[in-house]
C-alpha cells in the first residue's frame, strides 16, 4: 500500500499543472527622472511577482518615442508619459486607453544652468535654448508653459532623457537644462548646477496630471485583470518607498544619491500626493493646453475623455 500510495503522489505532482506568471512588457520613459522608480523597484524587489506578473522594460527617451513603441507592438503598457502626447495620439486614432495618473502637480521637473553660467532666473533665458525631453513630454509643456506665462522668447529644444541633457548642459551646447527629480537633485546639492526654474512657478501646471500610464487597447480587453494586477503592485511598490525605511533606501539606490538627498527629492520634488494614481487631474486645463499648443485640433468630448480613461480600481 506504501508503494501504491507513493506511486499516486508522484502521479499527482507530476500531472498538477505549474501556472507562469503573465508576461507584460512595458516601456518606461526618461528612466531615473520623476515616478519611474516605481516600476524599476516593483520588478526589482519582487512586488509584480507578487501580483502574478512577469514584467520585461525597456526604456526610451520620453513620451513620444514610449508611446510609440506601443503602437509598434513592442509593448503592453507606457509608462510615465506626457499627458498632452497621449491626448494627441488617442485624438488622432491611437488604440491606447489611460489607466493611471503617475505624476500630478508641479513640485517634480525644473530647468537649471551650470554654476558658470551669467543666467540666473527664467526672465534671463530670452533668446536661449531651453531643453525638454521629446514631443508630447510633460517636460515640453514645462518648457511651453514658461515661454507664454513669462513672455520669453526663448527657444525650445529637444534633448532627450535627463543624462543626455545634462551632458549637453554642462559642455555648453544648450543654454538651459531640464530634469526631474531625484535625477541631478546630487548637483543641485553639490552647486555643480543652479536652479533657474521650479514648475511650481507656472500657474497652469499645478494640479494637472503631466503623465500617465496607458495600455495597449487590445491587450487591455483581453487581459484586464492582467493590467489590474500591474497596477495593484504598482500601488503598493509606491506605498513601500514612500512609509518605510526599507522602501527609502532602496529609492536612494536606485537614485544612486545618499538618503539625506533621497528623502530631499522625494520630499520636495516627488511627495506622496503627486504619485497617486487613481485620478487623472486637470484634464480640462490639459486639453486647454494641448489645443494651445496644438496638440489637439480641438478639445475631446465627455464621451471621448470617458471612452479613453480606464483606471481599474484597486483590488481587495
Amino acid at each position: 500500500m506504501r508503494s501504491a500510495s507513493l506511486i499516486f503522489t508522484c502521479v499527482f505532482l507530476v500531472s498538477t499543472p505549474v501556472f507562469a506568471n503573465d508576461h507584460v512588457r512595458v516601456a518606461l520613459g526618461n528612466p531615473g527622472v520623476g515616478e519611474t522608480e516605481i516600476c524599476d523597484l516593483a520588478k526589482d524587489r519582487g512586488f509584480f511577482a507578487k501580483h502574478g506578473l512577469d514584467v520585461d522594460i525597456q526604456y526610451t527617451q520620453g513620451s513620444a518615442e514610449t508611446i510609440q513603441v506601443v503602437l509598434a507592438g513592442g509593448a503592453d503598457i507606457a509608462a510615465s508619459v506626457g499627458t498632452l502626447g497621449a491626448l494627441a495620439a488617442y485624438a488622432k486614432g491611437a488604440p491606447i486607453r489611460a489607466i493611471a495618473a503617475t505624476f500630478t502637480g508641479d513640485s517634480n521637473m525644473f530647468l537649471y544652468v551650470p554654476s558658470s553660467s551669467p543666467i540666473t532666473k527664467i526672465e534671463q533665458t530670452a533668446g536661449k535654448t531651453v531643453a525638454y525631453s521629446n514631443a508630447g513630454s510633460s517636460s515640453q509643456m514645462m518648457v511651453l508653459e514658461a515661454k507664454k506665462q513669462f513672455g520669453i522668447d526663448l527657444k525650445p529644444t529637444a534633448t532627450g532623457g535627463g543624462p543626455a541633457t545634462l551632458t549637453q548642459t554642462l559642455s555648453g551646447q544648450i543654454d538651459v537644462g531640464w530634469s526631474g527629480a531625484p535625477f541631478a537633485v546630487d548637483r543641485l546639492e553639490s552647486g555643480e548646477i543652479r536652479l533657474i526654474m521650479k514648475a511650481s512657478d507656472l500657474t497652469a501646471m499645478g494640479g494637472q496630471t503631466s503623465r500617465i500610464i496607458v495600455a495597449a487597447l487590445d491587450d487591455l480587453r483581453k487581459r484586464p485583470d492582467v493590467h489590474a494586477r500591474f497596477m495593484d503592485a504598482y500601488r503598493e511598490t509606491a506605498d513601500w518607498i514612500y512609509t518605510t525605511p526599507e522602501g527609502l533606501k532602496a529609492y536612494s539606490d536606485w537614485a544612486k544619491v545618499s538618503e539625506k538627498i533621497g528623502r530631499r527629492a522625494l520630499d520636495e520634488f516627488l511627495p506622496r500626493a503627486a504619485v497617486q494614481t487613481d485620478k487623472i487631474m486637470g484634464l480640462e486645463q490639459n486639453m486647454r493646453s494641448a489645443v494651445e499648443f496644438k496638440y489637439l485640433s480641438a478639445p475631446l468630448t465627455q464621451a471621448q475623455m470617458d471612452e479613453f480613461v480606464k483606471i481599474p480600481p484597486p483590488g481587495k
